[in-house]
């Protein structure tokens, strides 16, 4: 998760096991349908359908109602590499959502958290960590010039990664250590010894 990215589709991410967010997908899907009528919703409301068979699958392996989401993994990606596989769609809007969707499907990334339940299917636990960091970096001052946004960048990423693990000691030590009195920003000034009547010149 970042919010310094221009693109999580970057070629630079390619090699990176991501999760895409399905909330967004199932937004992007939903913005579609609200434009067609008829056998033009076929598409859509298939895949649409088969997302949120997932996400119902994944939130039950949580809560209690299914035992373990991968028992239906495997039906669910026989569903859903068929219809999302290489083809032509007369629709372009259609074919737009295939291209998209299916690409992070052909990669893996459309049902990574069936086989793990520990990853989260939508983005929304990430974007709550990268949050203060968010809010932080809008009003602090180690944003006010380079050097002081890249040392804010670096510990907050420490402790936020620290956090989502769970070491909470950890943290708490971190915080105790950024927050304490003691730490100066600068070495403190050599003190000032004055010269007695004696040491004086002349005397």
């Amino acid at each position: 998760m970042t919010d310094r990215g221009r693109s999580y589709d970057a070629q630079a991410c390619a090699a990176v096991p991501q999760q895409k967010c399905l909330a967004h997908m199932l937004r992007s899907i939903s913005d579609v349908l609200q434009t067609k009528k008829g056998r033009a919703r076929d598409f859509g409301e298939r895949l649409k359908g088969l997302l949120q068979d997932a996400l119902h699958q994944w939130r039950g392996s949580h809560t209690g109602e299914v035992a373990d989401c991968a028992v239906p993994a495997p039906c669910l990606r026989e569903a859903i590499t068929p219809h999302l596989r290489n083809r032509c769609l007369t629709d372009p809007d259609h074919q737009r959502l295939l291209n998209h969707i299916g690409q992070h499907h052909d990669r893996g990334n459309l049902l990574r958290f069936l086989a793990d339940p520990c990853i989260a299917p939508t983005n929304n636990r990430a974007e709550r960590v990268l949050r203060p960091a968010v809010i932080a970096r809008k009003g602090s001052q180690c944003s006010k010039n380079t050097p002081g946004a890249h040392a804010f960048e670096a510990c907050k990423s420490v402790v936020q990664t620290l956090a989502k693990q769970g070491v909470d000691s950890m943290v708490e030590g971190l915080y105790g250590i950024f927050r304490a009195a003691r730490i100066q920003s600068s070495p403190p000034c050599p003190p000032i010894r004055v010269k007695s009547a004696n040491q004086l010149p002349g005397k």
